[in-house]
Order: C-alpha cells, then structure tokens, then sequence
C-alpha cells in the first residue's frame, strides 16, 4: 500500500456541527477532573512537579492552574490506582504558551528526578509520565509548523518535516536543544498564563462511535485509522489534535471502575451558544444540566462537562 494521507480517506459526519477556523477553534478545554488516592499527594505532584498554581482547596477539590484559570482538578474518593483494560483517560495534556515555559517544566522534572519520556511527534514536542496513581500526563509544545504532511501506511503513521525528511514522529526529543531556550535556571517560577489543556486522549469501547460523536461538535478528522485502532480530530486550528480516541484497551473495554484512579470529567467550552444546542440536540443519552453547565456522556460513557462561550 501506498502511502495516504488520512484526509483521502475521509469518514462521513452527517450530523456534524459547522467546523472551526483558525483564528476560531470549536472549543477550548476547561478543567480536567481527576479521581486520586491522596489529595496531598497528587496536590504536591502538580505544584512541585509540573508547576502548577494551587488555586483553592478543600477536603472535597483541589483546583490548580495559572493564576487565573483551573486546568486540573482533584477529587478525593480512588482507594486503587489506575487500571489497564479499561474505557476512560489515556491521557491528558498541559501544554505551555512557548518553548522556554516548555523547557522550564522540563528542567523542573530532570532536577527532580521524575521519570520521563521526552519526544518528538514533529506537530510537537511532547513530555510523558505518569502522576503517583498512574495516570498519564503529557506536557506538549505546540510546533505544527515543523509539519509538512502526515501521511498513514502499512507500517503506521510518519510524519513529513517542511524540509521534506521523514520521521516516525515518535524520535527521542533533543532535550538539549529545549533547554537551550531558557533565559535563566529557575524552576521555582509556576506555569504563567496561556498554560492550557490542551489536548485530551481516550481509550474508547467503539472506535467509530466515539469518534462521530465528537465530530457532531464541528470536530474535523486528522487521522481516521481504523486498522489501527486509533483516529484524531482537531476542532479547527493549525495544531490538529485536539480529541483522540483508541481501542487500546480492548474493543468493548468498560468504564473504570469506582474506587480506582480515573478521569472523573473533562470540560469543553463551545465557541457559541448555537454550536452548544446543536451538540445538546444530538445526543443520545441523559443530559444534566448544572450550574457549571451540561454533563453528557459519550458512547464509552466518558463524561464531559459542557458550556459555551
């Protein structure tokens, strides 16, 4: 087989919202909920470790961000960690505004002996580890204009650099070359502002359910590869990868568990009240409407927390 870039290989959405544009993407994340076993733990983790800003804390939520905005907030309740074999997180993403806030966090976790995965996707540069219940977070680098093209074969996805090379998009990441982007050596400075989540990851049960779901929101298709298991979707923007589902963990794989280590919700903020009832309108399942906004369930019964700008 030849290889394809995934977009002639398009999958229908009928159903589909109006898409997004590059200076007006469908959506933003709000904050991540998370499900730990040691509020204190997990607090330290994000403060100490990537540098996030305590925001508020009580015996029932800690929430932590910038200054200004929450990104990630943690719930008491897991009593286990996190477990394999399930539908749920695969991971989240904290991405920073440039590449010296990027470098930053990544000297903060070299000084601190973190176990980390540092790599070059090419679209990005990305840092993966695990949180002290085994979630996986990756603090990514938005460089989509290193990209060229993505292409999909026989032997999986390779990514075109603009001076034409090819990379797996998988390489180790020059971490010296990050770290030369650094003004300065302190990484006692917390993320600043415009540090966003800004990609989320799923395992799924359905692989095309999950995936025209989040195409009625005006999600576009990146990658639909459905012989491997896995398809992305970008909500308009250079950066095309905002949403991307899997059936790593088995095709039919249940929610986690209660009691274990597990995404509780994720928040999107719509671009327009219009784009909202349009989602509302279409889905197939019960809607909770809070203060914060609606609670839906996609087809893995993955809960995102909605409301619009």
């Amino acid at each position: 087989m030849n290889p394809l870039d995934t977009s002639s290989d398009p999958r229908p959405a009928p159903n589909a919202a109006a898409p997004g544009t590059p200076d007006r993407e469908v959506a933003e994340f709000g904050a991540v909920h998370l499900e730990v076993t040691d509020l204190g733990r997990s607090t330290a983790f994000w403060t100490d470790v990537i540098g996030l800003v305590l925001r508020s804390e009580s015996q029932d939520e800690v929430e932590l961000g910038t200054k200004a905005r929450t990104l990630v907030t943690l719930h008491p309740g897991a009593q286990t960690g996190f477990l394999q074999g399930h539908s749920g997180l695969y991971h989240l993403a904290v991405h920073p505004p440039t590449e010296a806030d990027f470098a930053r966090i990544l000297l903060r976790l070299i000084r601190v002996g973190w176990q980390i995965s540092p790599t070059d996707h090419i679209m990005s540069k990305a840092i993966y580890l695990l949180d002290p219940d085994g979630i996986t977070v990756e603090i990514t680098l938005e460089t989509p204009e290193r990209l060229l093209e993505f292409r999909m074969d026989d032997n999986g996805p390779s990514v075109i650099r603009q001076d034409g090379t090819r990379s797996s998009g998988r390489e180790p990441l020059d971490v010296r070359a990050v770290l030369a982007a650094l003004p300065d050596d302190d990484t006692t400075l917390p993320v600043p502002e415009g540090t966003k989540i800004g990609h989320v990851h799923l395992y799924v049960g359905d692989l095309e359910a999950a995936y025209d779901f989040y195409r009625t929101f005006g999600f576009n298709q990146a990658v639909w590869a459905p012989r491997f298991h896995m398809g992305d979707l970008g909500a308009g923007g250079a950066f095309n990868h905002r949403i991307a589902v899997n059936t790593w963990q088995g095709v039919g794989a249940p929610q986690s568990p209660a009691g274990t280590a597990r995404m509780r919700a994720f928040t999107l903020r719509l671009d327009t009240h219009e784009r909202l009832d349009h989602v509302l309108g279409t889905v197939d399942g019960p809607i909770e409407e809070s203060d914060a906004g609606f609670l839906v369930r996609d087809p893995s019964l993955n809960t995102l927390l909605l409301s619009a700008n």
